[in-house]
């Protein structure tokens, strides 16, 4: 029997890949101990016999690097690390989950599929997974009673698998709420998928509302965003259940007026706008984020809220910081 640490090194979601290494290595009869926490709890053992961390965010390097001074010969992954390690490498294909640490979590949580059609040059999925394919069912996922029928789906591209239809078949008949927390492609909905898509219970995170998560990473899909925006709204999923990741700070051709387009745009139609700010040392768009994330735009126009938060002395320091760096 070996002694085994899993560190869930960052993300509010349970991670689902540490899920499956503890039930691999718990039914091989090795004692498990699942933390959040990087240091070392005051009663746990001197010793593991190995130690794994996962990071997914590249924001959590701080927290990596404690993480790793505190277990410098820990396995570690994930998009956060750098590392191309998988949980495939470590274990195969060995698809069971442990949801021990996990106890305020009451939804199940899986994939029905992996891959995405498109080829984003910011996104990680294509590289990592390869093409679109089919992985699992509802049933797999499900814990099945006394747990509610709550399935947050991780699935990047839910509608690029060939038998889409057969799962939300799955959905609807079976009456469970799912949530596609990782977003439906607007840019490729067809009138088929958008009109399955209506007849099942889709919802937020919390499983509290009627909402889909969707992206608008830049200006030049204008018109092919609203185009599946308008697909949606005839198959009967108004704009206002919309919520759109937004990326900001990726684009070399952005600057504000593009910025400020996007979101107005949404605003009016009545979709969540979500920006997402891909270089964190933006602390102009990092204000702008809290701004919009917080609905604090509803209330506090945009240059009260960076008066208000300094915004404006932070920025002036960031870009001087910039001026003095080589070209």
């Amino acid at each position: 029997m070996k002694t085994v640490r899993i560190t869930q090194i960052d993300g509010a979601l349970p991670n689902v890949a540490l899920m499956r290494l503890a039930h691999w290595h718990k039914a091989r009869g090795d004692r498990v101990n699942i933390t959040r926490h990087i240091e070392r709890d005051l009663f746990e053992p001197d010793g593991y016999d190995v130690v794994y961390g996962s990071c997914i965010f590249s924001f959590s390097a701080g927290r990596l690097d404690r993480f790793m001074k505190q277990w410098p010969n820990a396995i570690v992954g994930g998009t956060g690390t750098g590392s191309g390690a998988t949980i495939e490498q470590l274990i195969g294909d060995y698809h069971f989950y442990d949801y021990e640490g996990y106890d305020d979590f009451t939804a199940s949580i899986g994939f029905t599929q992996r891959g995405c059609r498109m080829k984003c040059k910011f996104c990680v999925v294509p590289q990592k997974e390869g093409k679109n394919r089919s992985v699992g069912t509802i049933a797999d996922i499900w814990r099945g009673d006394p747990y509610p029928k709550h399935i947050h789906l991780l699935d990047n591209d839910f509608f690029g698998q060939p038998n889409y239809s057969d799962v939300v078949d799955e959905i609807r008949e079976g009456d469970f709420k799912v949530c596609f927390s990782q977003g439906i492609n607007t840019r490729l909905i067809t009138d088929d998928a958008a009109a399955a898509l209506a007849t099942i219970k889709y919802s937020d995170t919390k499983f509290s509302r009627r909402r889909l998560y969707t992206a608008w990473d830049n200006l030049k899909d204008e018109k092919v965003f609203f185009t599946g925006v308008e697909r949606l709204a005839k198959a009967g999923i108004p704009p206002t259940n919309l919520m759109a990741y937004m990326l900001i700070g990726f684009d070399p051709l952005e600057n504000w007026d593009r910025i400020w387009h996007r979101f107005k745009k949404m605003v009016a139609l009545g979709i969540d706008p979500y920006p997402m700010v891909y270089n964190e040392k933006r602390v102009d768009l990092k204000c702008f984020q809290r701004w919009v994330i917080t609905r604090t735009y509803k209330r506090t126009p945009w240059d009260e809220y960076r008066r208000e938060t300094k915004s404006e002395e932070s920025t002036a320091a960031y870009m001087r910081t910039k001026e003095l760096e080589p070209a």
